[in-house]
């Protein structure tokens, strides 16, 4: 049978850049496809600014503004940041923004970034992105002081080479980092941060009513080998996937899954150390990027991050993952 802990893929530093595009459930994503919500109005003016922002974007004028001039490309060092709750379409109109400029253009996560960052370096990161015409982040958030330092550099760099940014968070530009650190002691960088964007609020419920869902109920130990008895499956013991993860840099996780139908997973047990949680996370962003189906012995998924890590500073995204495996667990078509 074949094992998630028997892959080690070597870094390709070609195949990192050229990886950041949106992941393939939003390959068919335009700003058509967004449905407003109309007790929402905040959602439709929200695309609507964005669609004025790439059309900028394209040096198009998209119509005349204020006494009849001609609307200008976005300025350089001046950026897009969509904020609001979970399940409000944020990623989805931000992979419409992608999708509607010309390249060249990047799409990740802001862990997908930083993890680049860490792959390649400061300086050959600016190199690789600052011909970028477009950078999105999703998921915006700062987990540690070296990230704060780190983003707001890189960010810098970008802007001073004309790269347009545009972002999704489920917090304020100028309340990053709150909870998790102390953000005062890096208000400056902070600051920087937010000044680089203008923010969007998109308001209204989850679409997908995460909270009402469940985590399935798990398997036999034989319904998971039953389950991943098919060609391009991978099984492993839950533990000794945590411990391999510590040895492959977060950055290949993607590439790790590369032809993986399946993951099967026994004895799931709930994660207590930090590094390791975080690690997962990683791992199960990439999952539901790929749509790749969990069938798992052992704890529910949906309590595989112990009550004290949920209430810590990193909740937001070991509630995310939470649900992000539920999901694939569950077989959700999302």
């Amino acid at each position: 049978m074949a094992s998630l802990t028997d892959r080690s893929p070597k870094l390709d530093r070609d195949r990192l850049v050229r990886d950041l595009v949106p992941p393939p459930r939003f390959d068919g994503e335009r700003f058509s496809t967004y449905r407003p919500d109309p007790s929402e109005p905040s959602q439709a003016a929200a695309v609507e600014r964005l669609e004025e922002y790439a059309a900028g974007l394209q040096g198009e004028t998209g119509g005349k503004g204020l006494f009849g001039r001609r609307r200008k490309r976005p300025q350089a060092g001046r950026g897009i940041y969509l904020d609001g709750g979970f399940g409000v379409g944020k990623t989805h109109l931000l992979a419409s923004l992608w999708h509607e400029a010309s390249g060249p253009k990047a799409f990740g996560t802001f862990v997908e970034y930083t993890n680049l960052v860490g792959a390649l370096g400061f300086a050959q990161t600016v190199e690789a992105l600052s011909g970028h015409q477009l950078v999105c982040i999703d998921e915006f958030e700062l987990d540690d002081p070296g990230d704060t330092v780190l983003m707001a550099t890189l960010l810098a760099r970008l802007t001073e080479a004309g790269v347009s940014l545009a972002a999704t968070s489920n917090t304020l530009p100028d309340a990053l980092g709150e909870g998790r650190f102390a953000a005062e002691d890096f208000l400056r960088e902070i600051q920087a941060l937010a000044s680089r964007f203008d923010v969007v609020t998109v308001n209204g419920p989850d679409y997908r009513h995460r909270d009402l869902l469940e985590s399935p109920a798990p398997l036999e130990e034989a319904e998971v080998h039953e389950a991943t008895d098919r060609d391009g499956a991978v099984r492993d013991h839950f533990v000794d996937v945590t411990r391999h993860l510590s040895t492959v840099h977060p950055s290949r996780y993607r590439a790790m899954l590369d032809g993986v139908t399946a993951v099967g997973w026994t004895h799931v047990r709930a994660v207590t150390d930090q590094a390791v949680a975080l690690r997962l996370v990683v791992l199960a962003d990439r999952l539901y990027d790929e749509d790749i189906p969990v069938f798992a012995s052992g704890l529910p998924l949906g309590e595989v991050f112990s009550p004290e890590m949920l209430a810590g500073g990193y909740r937001k995204k070991y509630y995310r993952a939470v649900s992000r495996l539920t999901a694939l667990a569950r077989g959700d078509d999302r």
